[in-house]
């Protein structure tokens, strides 16, 4: 590298700004309060994401009154508690797939599982029926019990239903009606969950 080349005298490194911009100036949102709203407040359930700016004196009112569950009945406050403690993510049981784990106590003792057929053709050694592997997996399976179809739907018949619930429980076509929130929330988990699983025309259907 040629330290002395004219091109290192056309390098221009710009300084770092020793200002700092000052952060907006916002009024407290009290009404009549001319102080300035140092401190945010959530503004509450539906609207999260969203905060009030308040003085310290009104922020300390507002969080003394402040309740998530406002307006809420208790089986919902109970709901939305569960659902929390996975973080608002559908959830299913684990470890409930029998039918695919050849328990030994499924059998009466003179069937035996051997996957390798080290045992093929010896006398008085009879293989064990090969478990009925099921058509979905059980998360899919529950998925479709939610919106109330078998295994058997494809993703066009998902849909058709998905739209259907919609509008039969959003609250826009209840006059304003919350109280199925809950279960429109399960409805659309379920169904963006089926939009990523592929579901045939012929799925539980047997030749």
């Amino acid at each position: 590298m040629n330290l002395n080349s004219r091109l290192f005298d056309s390098i221009r490194v710009k300084r770092a700004s020793k200002e700092q911009v000052a952060p907006a100036q916002t009024r407290c949102a009290h009404p009549g309060c001319t102080k300035l709203g140092e401190f945010r407040a959530p503004m509450g359930r539906d609207r999260e994401g969203q905060f009030f700016c308040f003085c310290l004196e009104h922020v300390r009112e507002y969080n003394a009154t402040y309740n998530y569950f406002n307006g809420m009945s208790d089986d919902a406050v109970a709901q939305y508690q569960k659902e929390a403690l996975v973080g608002h993510r559908p959830t299913w049981n684990m470890g409930v797939n029998r039918a695919g784990k050849g328990h030994r106590e499924d059998t009466d003792g003179t069937e035996a599982a051997d996957p390798l057929g080290m045992f093929k053709g010896r006398p008085g050694f009879q293989h064990a029926p090969a478990p009925k592997r099921p058509q979905h997996s059980e998360a899919t399976m529950k998925a479709l019990a939610v919106l109330d179809l078998d295994e058997g739907a494809d993703l066009a018949a998902v849909k058709a239903r998905y739209k259907e619930l919609v509008k039969r429980l959003h609250p826009d076509a209840n006059g304003g009606d919350r109280s199925s929130e809950d279960k429109l929330r399960e409805i659309i988990r379920a169904y963006n969950f089926l939009k990523t699983v592929k579901l045939t025309a012929n799925a539980g259907k047997t030749s």
